[in-house]
């Protein structure tokens, strides 16, 4: 059963409404619309809410690290967000952040603005350059570092995770800098 805490924040998931339909000879023939029919329904029924974060309203108190910032538009604490976390990041002119990863969670970047060099591996030893509309998949626990070759405009990027917090782990750096 779902139910809605005073927050209106949803304490348990809509898993099994997909099993459920496609257990019907009828609806499996429709199951995507008739799946898609069942889930707004219930989504409306217990108070799942689509949220507009504008720029203004985004958190600025997340996680950071040196030579970034990051400002969340998707989480927990926003959106009640249950399994993912999105943001804009950004790396000042000529900047280097410092060697972190994000612990359990997957990281999808999203390059919107200049170019960045992204360093990883257990002594940053893999390098490649990623410029505007590329994309970059980190896996948990990897440590990396990104560097805006720019010197005189920021990098701004997406950020996607897989937890509903930014979790943000800075490490030393391996190569001894």
């Amino acid at each position: 059963m779902t139910s809605v805490a005073p927050s209106g924040i949803v304490t348990s998931s809509l898993l099994g409404v997909h099993e459920h339909l496609s257990a019907s000879p009828i609806l499996a023939h429709s199951l995507p619309h008739a799946c898609e029919l069942a889930c707004s329904k219930v989504a409306r029924r217990i108070k799942i809410m689509v949220k507009i974060i504008r720029p203004a309203e985004r958190e600025t108190g997340t996680a950071q690290t040196s030579g970034m910032h990051r400002e969340a538009g998707v989480s927990g604490e926003l959106t009640g967000s249950k399994g993912l976390w999105m943001g804009v990041g950004h790396n000042e002119p000529g900047g280097s952040s410092d060697v972190h990863h994000h612990g359990e969670s997957e990281s999808g970047i999203f390059v919107l603005e200049g170019h960045l060099r992204f360093r990883w591996g257990d002594t940053l030893e893999h390098v490649t350059d990623a410029g505007p509309g590329d994309f970059i998949f980190v896996p948990p626990y990897e440590i990396h570092a990104e560097e805006n070759l720019d010197s005189s405009n920021e990098a701004v990027f997406l950020l996607a995770r897989t937890t509903m917090e930014a979790i943000v782990v800075n490490v030393p750096d391996p190569r001894g800098i």
